[in-house]
């Protein structure tokens, strides 16, 4: 029986709304500092996030409408970015998604081990963990973007996640929002489940996904279970998630 020992989070727009409330006004932040012209609004942002990479997206978007900027001035623009970026962690401009906080408190009471992996930097993903949980951290370590060599969504960041861990594969969840971060757990061979951002994004066809979740569910909504084993309760919580797991690897035998 595969009980549950652990889950891996993912970050960005599965712990937080980081992309409207910290990246976002980040970047505007930035053109307006290097006085470039440009603004990014909500839905022109969310076609620019098809384009992984922050440095990418600003070449991407000059090279679409036609503008002529070096790579220094991409350079710039980033930096700058980030610096707004942090600033809006340390300002508390981000929050947490619904349910997030229960359900990590959940999981810590039931013994079950918590970590990030992320294609954030260790800086960011330090710094948001550090204001988004002051009273305590559930989380033992952070795969970020700096600790490996290859990024989602090549597997091997859940592998060095496994690795490091030290739990079998089989009593492991992963929280993933996005087509990359998908594809990474799922090629790690980790049972995962889907919690879809703030963020509109359409989860490509041939991705095959046992367990798709609205929320976590906290109190002011509750959870909802788009596919997956039925929710007996208002909340996405440790009974859930082992039963979750235990049916997935029964099928698998």
């Amino acid at each position: 029986m595969s009980k549950l020992q652990g889950v891996f989070w993912d970050l960005d727009g599965t712990i937080a709304n980081t992309e409207f409330e910290g990246h976002l006004p980040a970047f505007n932040n930035a053109f307006n500092d290097l006085k470039i012209g440009w603004f990014w609004n909500a839905d022109a942002y969310v076609d620019l996030l098809k384009v992984n990479g922050g440095k990418n997206r600003i070449a991407h978007y000059s090279e679409i409408n036609n503008f002529s900027i070096t790579s220094d001035l991409v350079i710039k623009i980033h930096e700058r970015k980030q610096h707004h970026y942090l600033s809006n962690i340390r300002n508390n401009s981000v929050s947490l998604k619904s349910g997030v906080y229960r359900l990590i408190r959940n999981l810590n009471d039931n013994n079950v081990r918590q970590f990030i992996v992320t294609s954030s930097s260790k800086e960011q993903a330090e710094l948001l963990i550090f204001h988004l949980f002051k009273d305590f951290n559930p989380f033992e370590f952070i795969i970020s973007s700096d600790d490996v060599r290859f990024h989602k969504p090549h597997p091997y960041p859940y592998i060095k996640a496994i690795n490091l861990s030290g739990i079998n594969k089989n009593n492991l969840l992963v929280f993933e929002d996005s087509n990359a971060g998908i594809r990474s757990s799922l090629a790690a061979e980790i049972n995962t489940i889907y919690t879809p951002s703030n963020v509109p994004t359409n989860i490509d066809k041939e991705l095959i996904i046992n367990c798709i979740i609205n929320n976590f569910g906290d109190d002011k909504s509750q959870a909802e279970v788009i596919k997956g084993p039925k929710l007996v309760g208002k909340y996405i919580d440790f009974s859930y998630l082992n039963n979750y797991l235990q049916t997935s690897s029964n099928a698998k035998d």
